[in-house]
């Protein structure tokens, strides 16, 4: 049972695919929180996906949306606001996708169109669903913007490739969305830099278990799980965090503030 911290809000969840999503986790709370949800991926991820399952869980419409069409992005926010009857009070962005990755290419080594692709879906999807509500007005005062990245943005993981940059770009358009619409309609748009979570498109990321262990073993609290993750979206959603904005906030444990731990330190030792 909740505390009906979002009772009576109404918000759109991009990226939920199947049970490990932290996208899956979020709506589920979301509902438990008393929200009214929109469900929304991709054409070919929703034919993929069991999210019919978690819509009728969650008592919510399914709207499938190519977050690099803009003409897709402005039909997805027009059908909200017609479904809602009303503004949109808070979304999640939880949209990542490397080509490179998919296809083995070294970063050294990357083809660029598929980088443009990847960078399109994977950050600059997050500038279209802020532009297009800014032009539609989509959002109630105070309403509240997510977007997850992950600490590769700031620090060298070898393996997570391009979608580094990718994240580093996600970052940079919450801050200055973030202003744009802070000064314009008090919207608040921030990021969660969660810890490394095994997720269907997390695992397809090379090395994953190694991040995962490594992450355990560095961070004080050990790694936070979708679950928390998807707790931390609900307070963010929240109107008790109504004056926190342009932030790039960590949910890892601790991980991104601990230089070393002892557990790293004796699995290293000579």
């Amino acid at each position: 049972m909740g505390n009906n911290l979002l009772k009576g809000k109404k918000g759109i969840i991009f990226g939920a695919l199947d049970d490990r999503s932290i996208a899956w986790k979020v709506a589920e709370k979301c509902f438990d929180e008393g929200a009214e949800i929109i469900l929304s991926n991709a054409p070919i991820a929703l034919r993929m996906g069991a999210i019919n399952s978690l819509a009728e869980a969650t008592r919510s419409k399914v709207i499938p949306c190519d977050v690099s069409l803009n003409e897709d992005m402005n039909q997805l926010i027009e059908q909200s606001l017609e479904h809602f009857g009303g503004k949109i009070d808070f979304v999640l962005h939880s949209v990542g996708m490397s080509l490179n990755i998919r296809k083995k290419n070294p970063y050294t080594d990357s083809n660029y169109d598929f980088m443009h692709k990847t960078h399109d879906i994977s950050a600059i999807s997050f500038h279209r669903l802020l532009q297009t509500c800014f032009a539609k007005d989509a959002l109630n005062e105070w309403a509240s913007v997510l977007a997850l990245t992950y600490i590769a943005s700031q620090r060298v993981f070898p393996d997570y490739g391009e979608m580094a940059d990718a994240k580093s770009l996600l970052e940079s358009i919450a801050r200055s969305m973030g202003y744009h619409y802070g000064k314009a309609k008090k919207v608040r748009v921030n990021t969660i830099s969660q810890s490394p979570t095994m997720t269907t498109a997390g695992s397809g990321v090379g090395g994953f278990d190694a991040f995962m262990n490594y992450a355990e073993k560095m961070s004080p609290l050990g790694n936070a799980s979708a679950e928390d993750c998807a707790n931390y979206c609900v307070s963010l959603f929240s109107d008790y965090t109504r004056m926190v904005t342009m932030q790039n906030l960590f949910h890892d444990g601790g991980f991104s503030y601990t230089g070393i731990s002892n557990e790293v330190i004796e699995s290293v030792k000579p």
